[in-house]
């Protein structure tokens, strides 16, 4: 009885180039190890605790339902404090003069950060292990193709994907519905001294966007997505991801070339698991292409403590 106790509890640490992978009770959780301008300092009682370059912010976070284990002094030494309001939203409390939006780096790639009225800063740091990962197989698939590879970056926010991609070598097409993210992923990728890269930034709904691509016969050789947990399109039409991501998917599977190269998903709905997210990309994208498929937890170590702050899910297959 204690040996099997002891093998539930057990996490295996596996280090390689661009991230740390735990494996605990079958399933994969993935971390960026890279960033130094960022840092978790601490989570717990529903809130995270953050250095963003030189500013420490703390805001709300739905998974950290443990009590704070660190020194509870460092929470009250804080540029910025996020206040949930009952009633929904919530407003930011300044204590420090700060500028608007400043800028943070990882490795090459520097980044605006700009905390929004709804919380977020802009810039999603856990998703520094999916940068890699694009920029290691992009890289490997280019010295063996010598040909440039097509990426399309659905649901793509501010562009850490896409600013990736095109760091990589790769021709990107970089699609949101919002306007004002569009213009700070163009930022983004001026920031990163990418401003000759080859990318497409599209202000559009993904789907009927989708729809065209299929229309056109135009394809890719990578997607990534990363769609929201719920929202409205131009039309007030609703969407709720466990409702229409299969249905995104097998549109995007119509308009993949004929030997892909990845297809990413990433979703920080709590109630998708990472198996869930699998077992579509199995049925769309494996059963259709070969290739195969991975599925793990996304999230961020807490440097005051051994805990890891859960982020979402991410699925991938490759060929």
């Amino acid at each position: 009885m204690k040996l099997k106790t002891y093998c539930r509890i057990l996490v295996i640490s596996v280090m390689n180039k661009a991230i740390n992978t735990f494996y605990s009770g079958g399933v994969l959780m993935q971390f960026p190890k890279d960033w130094k301008d960022y840092e978790l300092i601490d989570a717990g009682e529903g809130e995270k605790l953050e250095r963003w370059g030189k500013y420490i912010l703390r805001r709300p976070d739905p998974q950290a339902i443990w009590p704070i284990t660190g020194e509870r002094k460092r929470w009250e030494k804080v540029d910025a404090h996020y206040h949930r309001s009952k009633s929904g939203g919530g407003n930011w409390e300044f204590f420090t003069k700060m500028p608007e939006e400043w800028t943070i780096k990882y490795k090459d790639f520097t980044f605006q950060v700009h905390p929004t009225a709804f919380k977020h800063t802009g810039l999603f740091p856990e998703q520094a292990a999916n940068w890699d990962w694009i920029i290691e197989k992009i890289g490997e698939s280019q010295k063996k193709e010598k040909k440039t590879i097509k990426v399309l970056n659905l649901f793509a926010y501010t562009g850490g994907a896409t600013v990736a991609a095109a760091y990589a070598g790769a021709e990107v097409c970089h699609v949101d519905a919002a306007k004002g993210m569009v213009l700070r992923a163009k930022t983004n990728l001026e920031l990163s001294g990418l401003k000759d890269r080859t990318v497409r930034f599209i202000v559009d709904d993904v789907v009927k966007f989708t729809q065209r691509e299929k229309r056109r016969e135009r394809f890719y050789d990578a997607i990534i997505m990363d769609p929201p947990s719920y929202g409205r399109g131009p039309n007030g039409e609703l969407w709720k991801l466990e409702d229409h991501l299969y249905d995104l998917i097998k549109l995007c599977s119509d308009i993949l070339v004929k030997k892909p190269l990845f297809f990413i998903v990433n979703t920080y709905a709590t109630n998708i698991s990472p198996i869930a997210v699998k077992n579509i990309l199995d049925i769309v994208i494996k059963d259709k292409f070969g290739g195969k498929t991975g599925a793990e937890e996304i999230g961020l170590p807490i440097s005051s403590s051994r805990l890891i702050l859960p982020c979402g899910a991410v699925g991938r297959w490759e060929a």
